[in-house]
């Protein structure tokens, strides 16, 4: 009898991978750790509120909506308005003509710098003709190109021409767009405010490629755990097993068999990863496998992996408010990304030193001078909050390191309320005037919160940090195909890659290479 597919990680790449396999008729087994699958694609219910726990909407880039149907899945989107907000000056994006708007809020606020800003729009509207060609069509993995040869000679290949004449000047944007703005602009305020809304030492491609994906964004009706109920639907009504609470502890390579935390051992007869790739290598057990060059290759793949970090991380506040929605909807569209002031991170000192006090003073101006990523699900879907009041979701970027020597230090619940209290302040100070007032609950998740949650190194929220030396996973577009392989016998890899548009539209494209390299 045929062992099944073991999927080790119930997050997008897993379902994605599983949903694949089981709509070709194999067995399969996925592990979560956790009590629920989607890692961070999820939402969950308090005191009447909806939150989603990971990302505020879904980009499609000609991935999310084919990979459906190809599973003949069908989920309602609506429509996901960005807006950007400097200071008291907010502009929506509507269209691409919005980055007239765009340029124009940048020249407000910093007016001696227009040529400068002009400069900048030029190269937005540059890789915004690159991403036309790169996600213009659906992505050939997830179509019937056997079944639909008029396509593949009418869009495909002219498609592939195209592709294959940008690939290479996208490659020479792969400098950190920090980096690349300071040769277009000496202000480095100005820069901030365009930089400091990414990861560090993200590609300059990476980032300006961002206006074109807040164009794309769309939203689940209901939220977007939508998405990952879905698919558990699909897996289970195929015949798939998910078995979550369970955490793989061991896998023996030559026996072909995993070891979960109740100590049970499972047979495979391949195996997909799709957790933390750090973890795969330390529990990863090559001394028995025949082949000497196998076992080298897994040994120099668990050193490479050793002193790599995580990408960026996250603090955010989950906020329920009792605030009309059109409060909130008055003021800037359901994803609203807003710096309150104009002076930039950069000009931030690093921690001056290791007391709770130069800390607690170094979060205060560090939460002053960053950009914050606010979301409304209730602007989007009414039933996601209680009439007449709204949740909200406000996050920015945080290090990871910096939080978990507060819990060492003994500190963590208090950072958390001063956090809370401090962002508070900010928005009711600046862009929500009155909010202090009208809040009834309120949550705080850190870097650690999601390293709990999702087992990823560092608490990274997508990938793998732009800041280490050698990425330790395909990266480039024209090798993606092997960005699912390890030097590990039957056993795939999935949603490790970093490139745009990183996170979950490469979770799902991986999933499914992985699936095909098994079902093929």
């Amino acid at each position: 009898m045929e062992h099944p597919v073991l999927i080790i990680g119930g997050g997008m790449a897993g379902l994605t991978a599983a949903a694949f396999v089981c709509q070709a008729g194999r067995k399969v087994i996925l592990f979560e750790k956790q009590d629920k699958v989607g890692g961070l694609v999820n939402s969950f219910e308090y005191q009447g509120f909806t939150f989603d726990g990971g990302i505020r909407a879904i980009e499609n880039s000609g991935i999310v909506r084919p990979m459906l149907r190809q599973l003949g899945l069908e989920i309602p989107f609506i429509k996901n308005g960005v807006s950007i907000g400097i200071k008291d000056q907010v502009i929506r994006l509507k269209s691409e003509d919005s980055l007239a708007d765009y340029l124009d809020l940048l020249q407000s606020q910093f007016p001696e710098n227009k040529t400068d800003i002009e400069t900048f729009g030029q190269e937005i509207q540059k890789i915004m003709g690159y991403m036309d060609v790169l996600y213009g069509i659906d992505n050939p993995l997830f179509l019937d190109l056997k079944n639909n040869p008029r396509y593949l000679v009418q869009t495909i290949l002219p498609w592939l021409l195209k592709y294959l004449w940008t690939m290479p000047k996208i490659a020479r944007l792969g400098q950190p767009v920090g980096e690349y703005l300071q040769q277009i602009s000496k202000n480095q305020a100005l820069i901030d405010m365009i930089a400091q809304h990414f990861f560090q030492a993200t590609p300059t491609f990476f980032a300006l490629s961002y206006f074109s994906l807040y164009l794309d964004y769309q939203y689940p009706n209901g939220g977007t755990g939508v998405l990952a109920e879905t698919l558990q639907n699909f897996i289970l009504e195929h015949g798939g097993e998910i078995r979550r609470s369970t955490e793989i502890c061991k896998i023996d390579p030559l026996s072909q068999q995993v070891l979960d935390g109740s100590g049970q051992i499972w047979d495979y007869q391949d195996l997909i990863w799709c957790a933390d790739l750090k973890l795969l290598y330390a529990i990863v057990n090559e001394s028995e496998l025949a082949d000497a060059n196998t076992r080298q290759a897994i040994a120099k793949q668990r050193q490479t992996m050793a002193d790599k970090s995580g990408g960026d991380s996250i603090l955010t506040l989950y906020l329920a408010v009792d605030l009309n929605p059109d409060y909130f909807a008055s003021i800037a569209n359901p994803h609203f990304f807003y710096t309150p002031r104009t002076t930039g991170l950069t000009s931030l000192q690093p921690v001056a030193g290791s007391s709770r006090e130069e800390i607690e003073a170094w979060i205060s101006d560090y939460l002053d001078l960053t950009t914050f990523e606010i979301s409304c699900p209730a602007m989007r879907d009414p039933s996601l909050a209680p009439p007449g009041q709204t949740g909200l979701i406000i996050s920015t970027l945080f290090d990871y390191q910096l939080v978990r020597k507060i819990s060492e230090n003994g500190w963590y619940e208090s950072f958390k309320e001063i956090c809370a209290r401090k962002i508070i302040a900010i928005l009711d100070q600046t862009i929500y005037p009155g909010l202090a007032g009208k809040v009834i609950h309120q949550i705080v998740a850190t870097p650690l919160t999601l390293q709990r949650l999702t087992g990823n190194t560092d608490g990274a929220i997508t990938g793998w940090a732009f800041t280490n030396q050698e990425i330790p996973a395909i990266h480039s577009m024209p090798k993606i195909a092997q960005s699912v392989l390890t030097p590990i016998p039957h056993v795939y890899q999935a949603g490790q890659w970093t490139y745009s548009p990183s996170g979950l539209p490469i979770s799902i494209l991986t999933g499914k290479l992985a699936a095909d390299q098994i079902v093929k």
